[in-house]
């Protein structure tokens, strides 16, 4: 592979400067995720706090998706034109205020909800004349807003890498963009309830805003767009003909994207990583293990299994990332569909597992193993979609409106997963939830393996 990349990537200086890029922008989008999913690493413990059902404790989960589904879609456009490090920027300060806004409310609760074995005697008691509506309200217009600026994270960072990266490097790069989110993962399944552990729940919101706040100043100054801004010309990334340079046109973003029966394929198969990693991995097992595990008294900051739980889903995550990416780069030769193809079926056959682990009631060191490798199989096809996928099927010059139709779809199917597994919960319990996603993993697998010998300039099936 090496003979095949342009001899700038060989030059030390070149990847120095892609590394430097890399980090200060990596490191920003993996705090996007900190403070995306810092609401569900404390979900149990914001729900015991204010005094909310399941299905009212959905509604942010459904809101944030949601809104973040439908922004990523028509932010696309918008990155693509004015490109990924003033999209990134102007995302990172909504999320930083949206964020320390959300603490500050959290702040008005002047008693927490009274429980008494899990029974709800009362909600919380709110100051300054607020109800304890207009505060749930106020919470999920702010969660919403979250949602918006959230979205030009993941438009940002492949817009911006579609430049540094040749197309034979994309698959071995979704490997790196999978670490980026398990990091953030990390962050907030693990990091989170340590905070909310020893400081007032507030600070859950407040402090990964302050650290998007920080890395804002870090890119600001040491992330570029492309090489040729940070001075190094003629770097071709394999996908596209020179000829195109210049500002790019909507009209040519939307038809390269959006004319694609290749891309709404994947558009389709993201909904159905959408459903399972949400459902899951993403958001719900945290709960899971608050509600079914959690010793009375205890909190999941102290509870071993749920932290081998969030370490492992990391940590397998990220492994997931890696053997998609360089398999599908060394294996299959830049074709994308086939190790996503394996991932749906690994994701399916685990579910199983997790499901048949409830039934024979293996405990929770069972579950917290089945759900590491579930994450394996999510992380590793949602790295190919969200990052091979669409720089290669939208190019350098729409990658990022691509990403905004995977990674939207994916979030749109989420939002159906926030209050649709909260009334799953109420009304059918924990034993139900291994086995609502299944069907999605086996449809996601048949979408994909219709795109088997597809690759990104058209050789095979495209």
């Amino acid at each position: 592979m090496p003979s095949e990349l342009p001899p700038l990537v060989h030059d030390p200086r070149f990847r120095a400067r892609r590394v430097q890029n890399w980090l200060v922008l990596g490191l920003l989008y993996s705090l996007f995720y900190m403070s995306r999913y810092n609401f569900a690493a404390i979900m149990g413990k914001v729900a015991h706090f204010l005094g909310l059902t399941n299905v009212e404790t959905g509604t942010f989960e459904t809101v944030m998706p949601l809104v973040y589904g439908l922004s990523v879609v028509l932010n696309g456009p918008i990155a693509d034109r004015i490109g990924g490090k003033k999209a990134f920027l102007f995302g990172a300060l909504g999320v930083m205020y949206a964020n320390l806004l959300f603490g500050l409310l959290l702040t008005t609760v002047s008693a927490p909800a009274v429980w008494e074995d899990k029974t709800l005697i009362s909600k919380a008691q709110v100051s300054f004349g607020l109800q304890h509506s207009t505060l749930m309200r106020l919470l999920v217009v702010l969660w919403g807003i979250n949602g918006y600026f959230q979205s030009f994270g993941a438009l940002s960072i492949v817009k911006v890498n579609a430049q540094w990266f040749h197309i034979k490097e994309r698959g071995t790069f979704s490997g790196i963009f999978g670490v980026l989110i398990r990091l953030g993962l990390l962050l907030a399944f693990s990091g989170v309830p340590a905070i909310a552990s020893v400081l007032p729940i507030q600070f859950a919101f407040i402090l990964p805003a302050l650290l998007v706040g920080v890395f804002f100043v870090l890119n600001l100054f040491l992330m570029e767009n492309s090489p040729k801004d940070a001075g190094f010309e003629g770097f071709d990334t394999g996908d596209e003909v020179s000829s195109d340079e210049g500002p790019v046109k909507v009209t040519f973003v939307l038809r390269k994207v959006f004319a694609s029966r290749v891309t709404w394929t994947i558009a389709v198969a993201s909904m159905m990583i959408g459903f399972v990693r949400r459902s899951t991995v993403d958001v719900w097992f945290s709960k899971y293990f608050s509600d079914v595990w959690l010793p009375a008294g205890a909190d999941k900051a102290g509870f071993a299994p749920y932290q081998v739980a969030a370490w492992g889903i990391a940590l397998l995550g990220i492994a997931g990332g890696f053997a998609f990416g360089i398999t599908s780069d060394r294996v299959f030769q830049a074709r994308r569909a086939p190790v996503i193809v394996f991932g749906f079926l690994g994701m399916a056959l685990s579910l199983c597992c997790l499901g048949a682990s409830s039934l024979l009631d293996l405990g929770p060191w069972a579950a917290a193993t089945i759900l590491a490798f579930l994450s394996f199989f999510v992380n590793g096809s949602h790295g190919m979609v969200g990052g091979a996928a669409s720089m290669d099927f939208g190019g350098r010059r729409a990658a990022a409106t691509a990403a905004g139709l995977f990674d939207g779809m994916q979030y749109l199917a989420s939002s159906v997963v926030g209050v649709g597994m909260g009334y799953l919960l109420d009304t059918w319990g924990w034993a139900a939830w291994p086995w609502a996603p299944i069907p999605f993993a086996l449809i996601g697998a048949g979408l994909m393996a219709t795109l088997w010998n597809v690759t990104p300039r058209g050789r095979g099936g495209h």
